[in-house]
């Protein structure tokens, strides 16, 4: 007996045709970059570039004079004009300026109360106002006399002058640009949008951004957490062939300003979390201030003079510094060999270059894998489950580009789990790209969005519901042909499936015709065994034999299934070897109906419970 195939409920993820291709955007809007993704002519998700070319964009935005830079051009403002930069606004949206924890040692404008709005952060830059307009004239006809004759001639230079954002005002004047990027590839304003949004934001600061983008003209669909967006995106991808439609997926976001898990159940094309958490201390920060004081301490190592990270006084080398590892981190994701940071007049006049090697980089980061490996196994054990019931991992963020936190989760997940490291969809900005991922996935919801006629259906994704799950695996033992040894079993519904839910399973039967419909739970079986000896060598190859240690025993798990509730048995229809269509249905209440039949015909139900 063998199971042939398993027929799926459908995917919530159906291919948009083309000729329906909406003109919808999907934002990836993260605390240090963003990116934009659009719908092509083909219903597929593509990252797109900016007007300067770029498709990772600096959530900045620099005040010189007159000009505004928004994206990476104010960025580089950090090195001269820092006071005037504004960074990192994403994570203040909705919260107090009591709420915020002050940075001694940031590089950009600091945050401060507002003059005018209590318990309110801003951040004050400086500006030139354009010059007032001349007066009017309030001279007729008769008499020719001009206001300006009775008043002091205007200044017709700008004036300077002080101006206050708050994290909404500098969010909609970021998310404004994007949308702008985004409609000029189009040729044609956008119907919509759907943008990322961490698990973590509260319900204020939801709200905050979601005012912040109605302020920069963008219809939103939906706030779309990461880890729904990365979800999105790596379902709709080739994913490899041996890799099951019911299966555990753990989504590694590792940014900027923090590493955030979350443990999904994807059940043929559904998802549902399982556990998710939150770690500040590890994340791309942490990464890059270890990398700032290696190389500063390579930079005094060789030209004699100190370079303190942290210190107010090279406050302006460290930025320089910071802005030429963004070069560093990507040359080691893409290549193995040795990676340069290069910078013109680091301090004193002093140029500096640098290399660091894949082995040395690694070595810097062992402190950030650590902990990114430490959380993972925090968040299985949570909800008892071992690295064996991880099917698939998914990168999100720049930092999860690096091949070395792949290595050092190998340790652990499984030989069998997919990566886009092992399928190499990473390298070349591929479908796995972490850092095009959340982009991606937003345009796809929104195009899903975006058909949806129903506003009652919308305001659910909008809002968001809770879906109950499937507690425990269901699934049908068959008897042995022979039988005497156990059976088969055949997993029918697996833990975690959102409610309702269908399945059909095709099964060849040669033998016995019934089965048993149990509540079982996949556990992880460990054993210790002494690993296999090595083969003798031959007398002439050995003449004095060494003394042979005794090898201690290694722990070996497996994943094993126990039968935990008899929930009923049935006998089948007909004799002999044939093929019979199993479907199990699972409704929102719990309540569970077995029919069985052969296929393409009709089905009786077997067991209901």
């Amino acid at each position: 007996m063998a199971v042939i195939e398993s027929v799926p409920n459908g995917s919530a993820l159906a291919p948009i045709e083309v000729s329906s291709v909406p003109t919808v955007v999907g934002i990836n809007f993260g605390n240090s970059y963003a990116s934009i993704a659009v719908l092509n002519k083909e219903g597929q998700a593509e990252c797109i570039a900016n007007e300067d070319g770029e498709r990772q964009i600096a959530c900045a935005i620099a005040f010189q004079g007159e000009e505004i830079y928004i994206g990476n051009q104010a960025k580089q403002q950090l090195v001269k004009n820092a006071e005037n930069t504004i960074t990192g606004f994403r994570n203040l949206l909705g919260k107090k300026f009591s709420e915020i924890k002050q940075d001694a040692a940031a590089t950009s404008a600091p945050v401060i109360q507002h003059p005018d709005r209590a318990d309110e952060p801003a951040y004050c830059v400086k500006v030139l106002q354009p010059a007032p307009s001349p007066l009017p004239s309030s001279a007729t006809p008769k008499t020719a006399t001009p206001t300006a004759s009775r008043l002091a001639t205007p200044r017709s230079e700008p004036v300077p002058a002080l101006r206050f954002l708050t994290p909404a005002d500098a969010t909609t004047l970021f998310l404004r640009s994007l949308l702008q990027s985004a409609e000029d590839f189009l040729g044609r304003k956008a119907d919509g949008a759907v943008i990322s949004v961490p698990a973590w934001f509260a319900p204020a600061q939801l709200i905050a951004l979601r005012a912040a983008a109605a302020d920069a003209g963008i219809a939103v669909l939906q706030l779309l957490d990461d880890a729904g967006a990365a979800a999105v995106a790596a379902t709709s991808a080739p994913t490899a062939e041996d890799l099951p439609a019911d299966r555990t997926q753990l989504v590694v976001d590792l940014g900027a300003s923090g590493l955030a898990l979350t443990l999904l159940r994807v059940s043929d094309g559904l998802f549902s979390a399982l556990a998710a958490s939150y770690t500040p201390d590890a994340s791309g920060d942490a990464l890059d201030a270890r990398l700032l004081r290696f190389f500063a301490k390579d930079f005094t190592k060789k030209t004699k003079v100190p370079l303190a990270i942290g210190d107010a006084t090279d406050r302006r080398a460290e930025a320089r510094l910071l802005l030429a590892l963004e070069h560093t981190k990507r040359t080691v994701s893409a290549s193995a060999g040795a990676a340069t940071c290069s910078v013109e007049s680091l301090k004193d006049g002093l140029d500096y270059t640098g290399t660091i090697n894949r082995l040395r980089f690694d070595l810097e980061a062992r402190p950030i894998y650590t902990a990114v490996v430490s959380a993972a196994s925090d968040l299985l054990s949570s909800v008892d489950l071992d690295w064996l019931h991880v099917d698939e991992l998914v990168y999100v963020g720049g930092s999860a580009c690096l091949p070395g936190l792949d290595d050092a989760l190998a340790a652990c997940y499984s030989e069998d789990a997919a990566t886009p490291f092992k399928a190499g969809t990473v390298a070349g900005g591929g479908p796995g790209d972490p850092t095009t991922l959340l982009a991606r996935g937003c345009a796809l919801q929104a195009g899903l969005l975006a058909r949806i006629d129903d506003e009652a259906v919308r305001a659910a994704f909008a809002q968001g519901t809770e879906t109950p799950t499937v507690a425990k695996t269901l699934g049908a033992l068959f008897p042995a042909a022979d039988g005497e040894s156990e059976g088969e079993w055949v997993p029918l519904v697996h833990a975690g499936t959102p409610l309702p839910a269908r399945r059909m399973v095709s099964v060849a039967l040669d033998g016995p015709a019934g089965f048993e419909l149990w509540e079982a739970d996949e556990c992880i079986k460990t054993e210790r065994v002494k690993p296999p000896k090595a083969e003798p060598l031959s007398d002439e190859e050995d003449e004095e034999p060494a003394e042979v240690e005794e090898e201690e025993e290694v722990e070996v798990k497996e994943k094993v299934v126990g039968r935990e509730t008899l929930l009923g048995a049935a006998r089948l229809p007909g004799e002999g070897k044939r093929e019979i269509e199993v479907a199990v249905v699972v409704g929102k209440d719990g309540s569970v109906e077995v029919s069985a039949g052969e296929p393409g015909g009709a089905r009786e139900v077997v067991v209901k419970v």
